[in-house]
């Protein structure tokens, strides 16, 4: 599934689904960096990010993989 990676002018990253038209900040990030790791928006949902270089510009679109969490 298609997600798109940024971060606000706060510095936090969020996410935007648009498949579900649903933008979300990254509440949890599981492991050391974002990229190749696990992450948890706001709403429940989690997602395995694919392996991308750490200096990888964003904003960002990649392939995620859906690990857990209903859509509404």
């Amino acid at each position: 599934m298609k997600v798109t990676i940024r971060k606000d002018d706060n510095g936090v990253f969020r996410a935007y689904v648009p498949k579900k038209d649903v933008e979300e900040p990254i509440v949890y990030i599981d492991g050391a960096q974002l990229w190749g790791g696990r992450i948890t928006l706001a709403n429940g949902w989690e997602f395995q990010l694919p392996e991308l270089a750490s200096d990888t510009s964003l904003p960002v679109t990649v392939e995620a993989r859906r690990v857990s969490g209903g859509w509404e």
